[in-house]
């Protein structure tokens, strides 16, 4: 290499990409925890535009965001009224647990295998299982929900089936939860002895943890009053 002659073996370092939520995500959570705070009440009207000047974002992403919560039935298109938060049911609630339940048997099945070989996995449901005895006895409702929903979405990702993992997900089942207790006084359902129960199972590689998942999960969809808490 001759002097001032620029030395092109030298690569120069380009920073690695940085990942960026898209705006239509960030619009979909900023409603969604409007709507846990009780900023949009069931029935409410939802302004994109009031959005999008407090967000200063446009419209599209906007509508990306609706599309998605629409998806999930928390928001729908009224004729010549536009966007509304849906009227949630006591019969919404009781369509979405038999998928759940079929969604989780079959994940249960899944992972039953793979556990054998990924000691972590019940770690991580011991640590979920623990942290639902501790908030049990603190009295906090929204971490044990949260807590729950975590010790089944691992029980769900265990299964290896990214197919499985999308539809559970897009059940938004912790959103759900959170909003029956908000919106319809349900009752709490998680409790650490019938999770116990479910971990042992796995412990003990039990070919019938698939039935014990569904019906466990199945118990969610029982009247308020008619179980005790889950």
């Amino acid at each position: 290499m001759t002097a001032g002659t620029p030395d092109r073996t030298r690569i120069p370092s380009v920073p690695a990409p940085v990942a960026r939520v898209p705006l239509s995500e960030q619009v979909r959570d900023f409603v969604l925890e409007g709507l846990l705070n009780g900023r949009w009440q069931p029935g409410d009207r939802i302004v994109e535009r009031r959005i999008g000047l407090e967000l200063g974002v446009s419209q599209t992403p906007i509508r990306e965001a609706l599309r998605d919560l629409q998806a999930m039935q928390l928001v729908e298109s009224i004729p010549n009224k536009g966007m509304r938060v849906t009227e949630l049911t006591p019969g919404q609630l009781t369509e979405v647990y038999p998928v759940r339940a079929a969604l989780e048997k079959l994940a249960a099945e899944l992972a039953v295998r793979r556990m054998a070989d990924d000691a972590a996995v019940l770690e991580r449901l011991e640590h979920h299982l623990e942290r639902l005895r501790e908030l049990a006895r603190a009295d906090d409702v929204e971490g044990q929900i949260h807590h729950g929903v975590e010790f089944h979405r691992e029980i769900v990702r265990a299964s290896g089936n990214q197919v499985l993992l999308r539809n559970w997900e897009s059940l938004a089942i912790e959103l759900w939860t959170r909003l029956s207790l908000k919106w319809l006084r349900t009752e709490p359902h998680e409790n650490a002895c019938d999770h116990e129960a479910i971990v042992e199972a796995f412990r003990r590689q039990d070919p019938y943890v698939g039935r014990l998942v569904q019906l466990h999960v199945l118990n969610y969809a029982k009247p308020a009053g008619s179980h005790g808490s889950e």
